[in-house]
């Protein structure tokens, strides 16, 4: 389901050094969540991205750099509200970057070699 949403962020947002991979999954679902909250409350895709960040996410910078994908994927016209309103997209990102964090962490060995 989210799955190439997932890809985009797990590439956007490498995990810093020394971040365990439930920390680094732990940020990107904040991130997803802070995307659908905007979205959900209103705020224009346009406006989005500095909405969430004039709100000081705790998480690390780096992150950030993913927002922009994941305000593509979750304002999509195809996602409709109705849906939004029933999925947890945090929830859903943490759990598939767990599960997908050896793959992704092997196919960036790969591209840089």
């Amino acid at each position: 389901m989210f799955r190439s949403a997932l890809f985009a962020l797990l590439f956007a947002t490498p995990a810093l050094a020394g971040d365990s991979k439930e920390v680094s999954c732990g940020y990107q679902g904040d991130v997803a969540a802070a995307v659908q909250k905007a979205r959900l409350d209103g705020v224009k895709k346009g406006e989005a991205e500095s909405f969430i960040l004039a709100s000081r996410p705790t998480w690390p910078e780096s992150y950030s750099k993913a927002i922009p994908y994941l305000i593509d994927f979750i304002y999509a016209p195809s996602l409709k509200m109705r849906d939004l309103r029933k999925i947890n997209i945090g929830e859903s990102m943490e759990t598939q970057c767990l599960q997908q964090w050896d793959n992704v962490n092997q196919i960036n060995k790969k591209s840089k070699g």
